[in-house]
């Protein structure tokens, strides 16, 4: 992408710009790199407690800021301006989650060396990567960049991130309170563009690449980095998540139905842990799915400053929009609810419902608000339709008892597994990650800490000593 080509951010609810600016060629991205690169021995030696003392200023500056970032969150996404809110929450909130995260899992340990005659002992502590790329996606465009961002910077990283296309104001934005809150020029270096800008970054002369996006994306970074082992590579990708109904209690149906109305249509299905099939007893469902379907009706479905409150915004542009409407169409099966498009030339759906029982259907993420039904006759096939995914990132149960989530729960191929919780919503103290195509075993949020930075194991003592035991005359 040539430098002099112009990037633009649209709002989705109504199609008016909100931002534009340069796009980044590759040059530029490599002249980022190597700011960041200069910038980042400096930023590594200074003590901990400095770099954490920016690191809670960011944090400060972001509560201060929260009703303008909020609203240019909503804007540029077309998210609910409440939902907006909790996303600057938790990006403020990610700060001392990931300073305790720092502690406990990446912090130095000292302990004397057992039986050593020279009292050595023995330490472990942690080193920065280096530079770092950040790749962020459209759906949290401030709280899924940021987690991996602030435990970079804790470890000593520099970074050099590059928003998603969709965007990038937000991206901006949250650059510039960094620099607010003092952190030094270089350490964090913005790139901005498309899938050629992101190509150039994740070419460049890095220590390693953050994701989080998309499993053909992920794919293509994984067989990037096959040759480079030296260079640390964190995947958060996608899920087709199964979200189980068995044993239900009646007098919980409307709470159940609730669960799967937030499961499949939070973030009108924007986000990867979505439900994306729901798995019911067959000959035992359809009150639920009564209950289910009067609740997705009843959706306020509108642009984010709505009155009243919206539970759902647009998806993220119009293209998206005709993918997933092609994607619903190639699903076939039984339509229970369309999956339709509310106004001409914006990307506003209603929740989409279809019966796919007995279906080959393709598996793939449909990253909008879609969800499939599948009716089985045990709970063993319920488990595995569950499994029957390249994905792994979350499921969910809804009823039973505790023996038998006990069973879902060791059966289910999943890095979040729930019951009677919904399927989205993990909390950021936990570790966040997939197995299959949703990762490579770096989970983030409260493990971050653990792709931040690399372990060196040392024995240490005040002088030499040492006598060989065996094989000298």
């Amino acid at each position: 992408m040539p430098p002099s080509e112009t990037l633009q951010s649209f709002r989705p609810f109504d199609g008016a710009l909100l931002w534009e600016g340069p796009a980044s060629g590759e040059a530029d991205v490599f002249a980022a790199v190597a700011r960041a690169r200069k910038a980042q021995p400096g930023w590594a030696l200074l003590p901990l407690d400095a770099r954490l003392a920016i690191v809670r200023a960011f944090k400060a500056v972001v509560e201060a800021e929260a009703e303008p970032f909020a609203r240019l969150i909503a804007q540029e996404t077309g998210k609910p301006f409440w939902e907006a809110r909790t996303e600057v929450a938790s990006v403020a909130a990610k700060v001392e989650i990931s300073i305790t995260a720092h502690a406990e899992r990446t912090g130095t340990r000292e302990q004397p060396l057992k039986a050593d005659p020279a009292g050595a002992q023995q330490a472990l502590r942690h080193k920065p990567h280096g530079v770092l790329a950040v790749l962020g996606p459209y759906n949290f465009p401030a709280h899924l960049p940021n987690g991996h961002i602030v435990p970079a910077l804790i470890a000593g990283n520099a970074l050099v991130f590059k928003p998603s296309e969709q965007t990038p104001a937000t991206g901006a934005f949250m650059a510039e309170l960094w620099a607010r809150a003092g952190l030094p020029a270089g350490v964090l270096e913005v790139v901005q563009g498309a899938a050629a800008t992101g190509r150039a970054l994740a070419a460049a002369d890095t220590d390693g690449l953050l994701f989080t996006g998309s499993a053909p994306t992920g794919g293509a970074l994984a067989r990037q980095f096959a040759d480079r082992p030296d260079r640390i590579l964190a995947l958060e990708m996608g899920g087709n998540n199964p979200l189980v109904v068995w044993n239900l209690d009646p007098e919980h149906l409307e709470q159940a139905a609730a669960i799967i109305v937030q499961s499949a249509f939070f973030s009108a299905g924007q986000r990867c842990t979505c439900a994306r099939r729901l798995i019911v007893r067959a000959g035992a469902e359809d009150t639920l799915l009564d209950s289910v379907l009067a609740l997705a009706d009843r959706l306020v479905i509108d642009q984010p400053f709505a009155d009243p409150a919206p539970f759902m915004g647009p998806v993220i542009d119009n293209r998206a929009a005709d993918r997933l409407l092609a994607g619903a169409d190639a699903m076939g099966g039984k339509t229970i609810r369309p999956l339709l498009r509310l106004h001409d030339g914006l990307p506003f759906l209603t929740p989409g419902i279809v019966d796919v029982t007995g279906l080959a259907v393709p598996d793939e993420e449909l990253f909008g608000p879609f969800l499939q039904i599948v009716r089985v006759g045990d709970f063993e096939t319920a488990i595995a339709a569950a499994n029957a995914t390249r994905f792994g990132l979350s499921a969910a149960l809804l009823g039973g008892d505790r023996a038998l989530y006990d069973r879902f729960w060791a059966g289910s191929r999943a890095g979040v597994v729930n019951w009677n919780r919904p399927t989205n919503g993990a909390a950021s103290n936990a570790p966040f990650g997939g197995v299959g195509l949703s990762g490579n075993h770096r989970p983030s949020a409260y493990y971050a800490a653990d792709y931040c930075a690399w372990p060196v194991a040392s024995v240490e003592a005040d002088a030499p000593f040492l006598s060989l035991p065996h094989g000298v005359r």
